[in-house]
C-alpha cells in the first residue's frame, strides 16, 4: 500500500472496483504525502483534509451499494480558481484571501457526481495572470523536477502537485497556455479543450473570450478520464456549446498514427528564443511519430508575429473589464478605515491586487478607453480573425499542428524576466486560445539540466478524441510520461 501514488488513473479504478484498497486508505495516502512533501513544493493553497477523508467514506459506501461510477473514490486536486463551496477559492490573490464560495463551479459539481474526491485547492499565478506561478498572494511553488526552478504558470499549483505525486491528477485553467506550458515545465500530459468545451461557470474569469478549463495528468489517458466528467454542454454558461460528448476513455485508440498529417510550421521552429535542447527533443518526438506512421508536412502560419501583441491587447482587455467586480464592497479583501467611498475602491484595490494583475487591468483599460478603442481592441479583433484563418487554411491540407509547448524549460525561481520576455515565452500557446482551438502538451525528454520538454499539438475543432488518442499511442511507445521528479522518487 506504499506505492498507491504509482498507478494509473485506470489501475486506482480498478483497485477500488475490486477492493484491492478503499478509497478512505487512498486518500490517506495522499494526504500524508502533502503533509510530508508540499512543505517543499508548496503546490496547495488549501488542504480539505477533513472534507476530503468523509468523501471517501461516502464513496466507499456507495461503492458497496453498487452505485458507484469508475471514477468514484478516486482523488483530485482542483486550481484555486474553480469555486468550491465552503471552501476558500482565491485565485491566488490577496483581494479573495476571505472569500469563502457559496457555490460549486460545474466543474467541482460534476466531479462529485463523478464521485471524485477533493484533497484541497492548489496555487496559481495570481488571477491566472502569468507563466511562472510566482505572482500567487501565497508565493512561488516549486517545479519539483528542480525546487529552485518554477512549475510554469498559471496552473503552476496543480502541474507540481501532479508531478510531486501529490494527486493522481488535477483541474487546470488555460487562457495562453496556463495548462500546456506548466505541463512541459513539469513533465505532464496537459489538454487544452475547444474554445466552449468544459463550462467556465463558477471559474473565476480572467479574459472571457480565451478562458478554458482542461485535465492535468500523468498520460493522455488519465487526461482522457478527467475529460469524460469535465466536458459538456452547460446552460449556467453562454459560451458552453451544446454538442455531443465523446467517450475519450474509449476513444483512446481511434485514431490511427500511421498517415496521420503533422503539420510543421517553419516559422515556429525559426523563432529566436528557441532553445537548441528543446528543439532537438521536439525534432525526435516528431522522428517517433513519423516512424510509427505519421507524415510530416511543412506549412505555414503567416501571423505568428502578431500572436503576442494581439493576444496581450484582448486579454487584459477582458481583464480590467472581469476585475472590475473586485471593488471592496460586496466580498473580498475591504481596505481599512477609507475615508470616502472613492478611497475605498482605490485603497482597497491597489492593496488586494499584486502588481501584474494591476499591469494588465492598466493596459486593458487604456486599449478600451474611448480615444483607442478602434486603433487598439478593435484592431487586435480585426487581427485575431486572420489567425484563426491561418490555421483553418492550415487545417486543409493537415490533421494535426506541432510545436513546441515552450520555448525554453523551466525558468529558476526569481530569475525576474520582463514583461517581454515573459510574454514572449508564449509565443507558441496564445494563438491557440485567440483561435478556440484544442490543443495538448506531451512530455518527450529532458534537457541538458534534465529538465522537462513538452511537445504540443494542435487539433482543429472539437478534436480531443483525436488529440488524446495521438498521444496515447504515441505514450504506448514511449517512456517519457512515466518519468518521475527527483522529490516524487526520493519519497515513493
Amino acid at each position: 500500500m506504499t506505492d498507491l501514488h504509482r498507478l494509473s488513473i485506470r489501475e486506482l479504478t480498478e483497485g477500488l472496483a475490486s477492493a484491492n484498497f478503499s478509497s478512505r486508505e487512498l486518500t490517506e495516502h495522499y494526504l500524508k504525502r502533502i503533509a510530508k512533501i508540499d512543505t517543499q513544493v508548496k503546490s496547495y493553497v488549501t488542504v480539505t483534509a477533513e472534507q476530503a477523508l468523509d468523501e471517501a467514506d461516502a464513496a466507499d459506501a456507495l461503492r458497496k451499494a453498487g452505485g458507484a461510477t469508475a471514477l468514484t473514490g478516486v482523488p483530485i486536486a482542483h486550481k484555486d480558481i474553480f469555486c468550491t463551496h465552503g471552501i476558500k477559492t482565491t485565485a491566488g490573490s490577496k483581494i479573495l484571501d476571505n472569500f469563502i464560495s457559496p457555490y460549486d463551479a460545474t466543474v467541482v459539481a460534476k466531479g462529485k457526481t463523478a464521485g471524485l474526491v477533493t484533497l484541497g485547492k492548489v496555487n496559481m499565478d495570481e488571477f491566472a495572470m502569468g507563466s511562472t506561478s510566482e505572482s500567487s498572494y501565497f508565493g512561488a511553488t516549486a517545479n519539483p523536477w528542480a525546487l529552485d526552478h518554477v512549475p510554469g504558470g498559471s496552473s503552476g499549483g496543480s502541474a507540481a502537485a501532479v508531478a510531486a505525486d501529490l494527486a493522481p491528477f488535477a483541474t487546470g485553467t488555460d487562457t495562453g497556455g496556463s495548462i500546456r506550458q506548466p505541463a512541459s515545465f513539469c513533465g505532464l500530459t496537459g489538454l487544452k479543450p475547444t474554445y466552449g468545451r468544459v463550462s467556465r461557470f463558477g471559474m473565476i474569469a480572467y479574459a472571457s473570450s480565451l478562458d478554458q478549463g482542461g485535465p492535468m495528468a500523468r498520460s493522455a489517458e488519465d487526461c482522457a478520464y478527467l475529460m469524460n466528467v469535465m466536458a459538456g454542454h452547460d446552460a449556467k454558461d453562454s459560451t458552453s456549446v451544446e454538442k455531443d460528448v465523446d467517450n475519450y476513455v474509449a476513444n483512446l485508440n481511434g485514431t490511427s498514427v500511421k498517415g496521420l498529417r503533422i503539420g510543421i510550421p517553419k516559422q515556429y521552429f525559426n523563432v529566436a528564443g528557441l532553445d537548441a535542447d528543446v528543439k532537438a527533443r521536439v525534432e525526435e518526438s516528431l522522428k517517433k511519430l513519423e516512424e510509427m506512421g505519421a507524415t510530416l508536412v511543412e506549412i505555414d502560419l503567416n501571423m505568428t508575429d502578431a500572436y503576442v501583441p494581439t493576444y496581450y491587447l484582448i486579454a487584459p482587455a477582458e481583464a480590467s473589464s472581469n476585475l472590475q467586480r473586485f471593488d471592496g464592497v460586496r466580498y473580498g479583501y475591504r481596505c481599512e478605515n477609507p475615508v470616502d467611498l472613492m478611497d475605498l475602491y482605490k485603497r482597497s484595490r491597489s492593496e488586494g491586487f499584486g502588481k501584474e494583475v494591476q499591469q494588465r487591468i492598466l493596459i486593458g483599460t487604456y486599449a478600451l478607453s474611448a480615444g483607442y478603442y478602434d486603433a487598439y481592441y478593435v484592431k487586435a479583433q480585426k487581427v485575431r480573425r486572420l489567425i484563426q484563418q491561418d490555421f483553418l487554411k492550415a487545417f486543409e491540407s493537415v490533421d494535426v499542428i506541432a510545436a513546441p509547448a515552450a520555448p525554453t524549460t523551466a525558468y529558476k525561481i526569481g530569475a525576474n524576466l520582463s514583461p517581454v520576455e515573459m510574454y514572449l515565452g508564449d509565443i507558441y500557446t496564445i494563438a491557440v486560445n485567440l483561435a478556440g482551438l484544442p490543443a495538448i502538451n506531451a512530455p518527450v525528454g529532458f534537457d541538458k539540466d534534465n529538465l522537462p520538454v513538452g511537445l504540443q499539438l494542435i487539433g482543429n475543432y472539437w478534436s480531443e478524441s483525436q488529440l488524446l488518442s495521438v498521444v496515447h499511442q504515441y505514450q504506448q511507445a514511449t517512456d517519457w510520461h512515466t518519468k518521475r521528479a527527483v522529490i516524487a522518487e526520493e519519497n515513493a
